[in-house]
């Protein structure tokens, strides 16, 4: 798969050059006119470094990492700023709002492809710890429900066991079809509880359209 890339420039011959010069290195390039424009593409285009220009009309690159920096489906693209400005308190300004790095133009080619490489593996990088912290969650999570389920689970089967001894034998003849169903969901159960409780590589599948569920199988 290509690593995707997103330019965001007003200029048209600039903008031009860039997706020329991204393509010709293997990216996948989508390119937008301002900002407004980048919002729309990024509803359908999932790339891992935005390259926008500081200055343009509608929503300018500012105002679009301000936006996506805030949204944590967008937090761990890396955003590069083009501007002509390069003075510190420019910088300090677009740190602020969460650019990850700045390049002045005029853009040296070699340069800004070395500042995407590094974006990407950067990118690469913080998706695979928030995918281990993710199931560092899941696995602490299910194995305490496992537990909170187990003990009253317990407290089921002995007060199920205890019935079942006081039970006459016509009376269980009377209910036999109730009790297997009933050890049948106490299995099912607790067989549930175990594979929470020793849950190694947490995968999460659809359940429905709008949902996700843990597969614990």
């Amino acid at each position: 798969m290509k690593d995707k890339v997103l330019i965001v420039e007003d200029e048209k011959d600039t903008r031009f050059i860039l997706e020329k010069l991204l393509l010709r290195n293997n990216y996948d390039v989508m390119t937008a006119l301002n900002g407004q424009d980048a919002l729309e593409i990024l509803k359908k285009f999932e790339p891992k470094v935005i390259v926008a220009d500081w200055t343009m009309p509608v929503l300018d690159g500012l105002a679009l990492c301000n936006i996506l920096k805030s949204d944590d489906k967008y937090k761990l693209v890396y955003f590069i700023i083009l501007t002509a400005r390069s003075s510190l308190k420019d910088r300090i300004m677009g740190l602020d709002v969460g650019a990850d790095d700045f390049l002045v133009k005029p853009v040296e080619n070699q340069e800004l492809l070395a500042r995407i490489r590094s974006g990407i593996r950067i990118f690469n990088l913080q998706s695979e710890l928030k995918n281990i912290e993710y199931s560092k969650a899941v696995l602490e999570m299910a194995c305490t429900i496992g537990h909170k389920i187990n003990n009253p689970l317990s407290s089921l089967l002995l007060s199920f066991g205890n019935i079942e001894n006081e039970l006459k034998e016509a009376e269980k003849k009377k209910l036999g079809e109730d009790i297997a169903t009933l050890k049948e969901s106490v299995e099912r159960i607790k067989k549930f509880v175990n594979e929470l409780i020793h849950l190694q590589n947490p995968e999460s599948v659809n359940y429905t359209k709008e949902s996700k569920m843990i597969k614990t199988d």
